[in-house]
């Protein structure tokens, strides 16, 4: 019995539409849609929804927190891209006993990460809500199109990589969970740092190829970019860099790190890595290589330390928002 998933289902509608005139945009199958819109230039849009109870604990979760939280989990998807996120459009429908005090500080949160990235809140909408908070930002980006990084662009023998730690937001849930609210990571998963001024300088490096964030964890987000890119991956377990309280099946199925993962030509890998700590004081982490798909399978091998290699095929997956069977 085969689990249906959002992915599944976004695929589903993407066939439905797919008989319709593009208007220009690259569509469904990224992080972003891309808006060429001249002089070589491109606008990117995407769109992300938080519901209480899913994506946020308004028990365990300030407002303000919400708020900020609500702004980087969708400038990520513009990182990805290796754009830089221009503008929001903000949606929220609240229960009556939210709009006031809880609203305001949800604002200030909101302002305070759009402040930090210089990303103006340019419209939206409010509603009333009998059943919770729901939160729809609309981002978008804007970069050269030569720096976009689409999902499909990976290559046999290209280096795999990742900007920083894993599973820290994971084992930051847990202890959110046991009331736990002033941990490293509980800090980290309540108010998540997007990795926006790398991923517009990943996008001006030629030799980056695809890209995406880590929402879903990378037994998901891996897995979308070699979907698309038609190949293989086996990544090693002991080259995951784990977050401190994390552990291993944490940082590859957890999500919500927000660190990006990209494929990079291996005759740059060494150098990308020392430009980018020079550029960010922090280290790149090879975390694996593209290959030929095995028998037409886009699988994510799992080589451990004696050189076996599990594939993904045996039961692991990233966060999956349906979870329905078929």
């Amino acid at each position: 019995m085969r689990m249906y998933g959002e992915f599944d289902f976004i695929e589903s509608i993407s066939e439905i539409f797919r008989s319709m005139p593009s208007n220009g945009f690259e569509g469904i199958g990224d992080d972003c849609a891309v808006l060429p819109i001249g002089g070589e230039e491109a606008l990117v849009f995407t769109s992300d929804m938080l519901n209480e109870g899913v994506h946020f604990l308004t028990d365990k979760s300030t407002p303000f927190q919400i708020g900020y939280k609500s702004l980087m989990v969708n400038i990520s998807d513009v990182a990805a891209m290796g754009a830089k996120p221009v503008a929001t459009l903000l949606s929220l429908a609240l229960p009556n006993e939210k709009f006031g005090e809880w609203s305001a500080e949800f604002m200030r949160g909101y302002k305070k990460a759009s402040k930090k990235y210089g990303v103006k809140l340019i419209g939206g909408d409010t509603v009333g809500s009998k059943s919770g908070v729901c939160i729809s930002v609309t981002a978008i980006g804007r970069a050269p199109m030569a720096n976009i990084k689409r999902r499909s662009a990976a290559k046999v023998g290209d280096v795999v990589m990742v900007t920083g730690k894993l599973g820290a937001s994971a084992a930051g849930l847990r202890d959110v969970l046991a009331g736990k609210l002033s941990t490293r990571n509980a800090k980290l998963h309540l108010m998540p740092e997007a990795q926006v001024r790398e991923g517009e300088w990943l996008g001006q490096q030629a030799s980056v190829h695809a890209m995406a964030d880590i929402s879903d964890g990378i037994a998901s987000d891996l897995q979308h970019i070699i979907d698309k890119s038609k190949k293989g991956t086996i990544i090693s377990e002991q080259n995951i860099p784990i977050a401190r309280g994390a552990s291993f099946h944490d940082a590859i199925c957890g999500g919500e790190d927000y660190q990006l993962i990209f494929t990079v030509d291996r005759r740059d890998a060494e150098g990308l890595a020392q430009r980018f700590e020079e550029q960010f004081g922090k280290p790149l982490y090879k975390i694996g290589r593209i290959v030929r798909p095995n028998y037409d399978c886009y699988s994510i091998g799992i080589e451990n330390k004696s050189g076996e290699v599990m594939y993904s095929s045996a039961g692991w997956g990233g966060f999956n928002h349906f979870g329905f069977e078929d």
